[in-house]
């Protein structure tokens, strides 16, 4: 076995993680399904839900509409559940599982996109921290200049860093006790609105059209958009975790806060339209006095939200196939976030290239997520760990590394989420056709999903020792 796949980790979260995307021994699997309630519902809990649910209503919802949207949009958490699942099976992360079904070469794209997104992401939060720092600052009654801004931006990033570097255990013990405050701060944001609320706002609402589209942002700000990470953060469960725990757990510590979030943006809409911003709107929702601590706790949710975006981002690097380190594919992250984010800061039109960014990500997520599960459902759910880490050959190499029915899949189905999409840069043929509306999600799902099928049943198969084999790496590395 290889070196590289040998590394210890620190068991929950006490030292500075080392392990990258090698395997997980069973001896080193130390987390339960409900460690994952706490560490999702840390980081939903969080001002970004409550401007998606502001947002929602921006499209000319009605209150009622977009409580129906949310609830609906917010069952796409059973995907982030059902992608958790792959984890403590194969005892490593996402893109590196990926490899069974794209082939170790042609996952590199998929690596590529995911890397893509997870650090737009993590730009447009520490974005967001800088922006609520300025604003803390001019509380004081301190202007901050271009010096001043850059400051923030550095001290930003260097905070940002630190979960990530201690690694998973760090961030799901982190996350459970970030929980508390983040569910006071929400309390408190209701008891503040509840008697402000006019569910009368907006008074006929918006036609089916314009409920598709508020859906599909939904759905990819919320289970969707998140399907990526899942098992980045599940493979410290043992092989013996019971799977419909593991769905529910996810499922419950994402859907209850995101749900309750959203709403409550909703509802703030109703008599705050410019909610739609969280620092220089949102707070206007608020009395005077409440502006600092929710500043202060806003900059505390963003730095922990981030901190799965960069801790999945950097084992992506590594499945990208990197020689770098978890600890330097994490610093490399932040150096490129931070660069990104001074962009943010000082340009007038990031925001708009941002929010179109965050529509497209469901033209290569959708249809990759249908792959992934159905991948994993051709193969009865078992994999051979040590083929996975192969960088030559083995069972999931098919030819030169590329698993051309996956490839085949992702394209068709990009190509239908695109035909289906609306943006304001781009609206496909089908969403101009329906006068509108935006199935772009469902396309790509379903296009992308039983093209693979088609394609693959018959090839796809699971090595009839694949469990012994994984067994005996196992062994191997602990």
């Amino acid at each position: 076995m290889k070196k590289a796949l040998e590394v210890p980790v620190a068991e929950a979260g006490t030292l500075i993680e080392t392990r990258g995307i090698d395997f997980v021994p069973e001896a080193e699997r130390w987390a339960r399904p409900r460690d994952l309630f706490w560490m999702w519902a840390g980081a939903l809990f969080n001002v970004e839900y409550v401007v998606y649910g502001a947002l929602a209503m921006s499209f000319g919802l009605s209150f009622a509409q977009a409580v129906g949207i949310i609830l609906i949009g917010n069952l796409s958490f059973f995907l982030l559940g059902l992608t958790s699942l792959q984890g403590p099976d194969a005892g490593t992360t996402t893109f590196t599982i990926n490899r069974a079904a794209f082939g170790p070469n042609g996952s590199k794209l998929l690596s590529l996109f995911n890397w893509l997104t997870q650090v737009g992401f993590e730009t447009e939060g520490l974005a967001l921290i800088v922006l609520a720092a300025i604003a803390l600052f001019h509380q004081g009654g301190i202007d901050a200049g271009t010096g001043l801004k850059i400051v923030f931006i550095l001290v930003a990033a260097l905070i940002q860093l630190i979960l990530p570097l201690f690694g998973h255990g760090a961030i799901l013990r982190t996350m459970r006790i970030l929980s508390v405050p983040f569910l006071i701060l929400f309390a408190l944001m209701a008891g503040l609105s509840v008697g402000k609320l006019n569910v009368h706002s907006v008074a006929h609402g918006a036609g089916w059209q314009v409920m598709f589209a508020v859906l599909a942002v939904i759905i990819s700000a919320s289970g969707l958009g998140w399907t990526e990470n899942g098992n980045d953060f599940s493979r410290y469960l043992p092989k013996t975790a019971s799977k419909p725990k593991t769905v529910i757990w996810v499922f419950l510590g994402t859907a209850i806060p995101s749900i309750l979030l959203m709403v409550l943006g909703a509802a703030i809409f109703t008599f705050v339209p410019s909610a739609t911003n969280p620092i220089s709107g949102l707070p206007h929702a608020f009395p005077a006095w409440f502006l600092t601590p929710y500043l202060l706790i806003a900059i505390l949710q963003l730095f922990a939200i981030n901190s799965l975006d960069l801790y999945s981002s950097g084992v992506t690097l590594q499945a990208l196939g990197l020689k770098l380190t978890r600890l330097q594919a994490v610093v490399l992250d932040t150096v490129i976030c931070a660069a990104l984010t001074a962009y943010a800061t000082f340009s007038n039109s990031f925001n708009t290239l941002l929010g179109d960014f965050v529509l497209f990500i469901i033209v290569w997520v959708a249809p990759w997520t249908a792959i992934y599960l159905t991948d994993w459902l051709l193969r009865r759910r078992r994999y051979d760990a040590e083929a996975l880490h192969a960088e030559k050959g083995g069972l999931y190499w098919s030819k030169n590394g590329v698993h051309w029915p996956a490839i085949i899949a992702q394209v068709l189905g990009m190509l239908a989420s695109l035909a289906a999409i609306n943006t304001t840069i781009f609206v496909g043929p089908l969403s101009k056709a329906s006068g509108g509306a935006d199935f772009s999600v469902f396309t790509g799902i379903i296009v992308a999903g039983v093209v693979y099928w088609l394609l693959a049943h018959n090839s796809v198969r699971v090595h009839p020792s694949a469990d012994a084999r994984s067994d005996a790496f196992d062994d191997t590395t602990a």
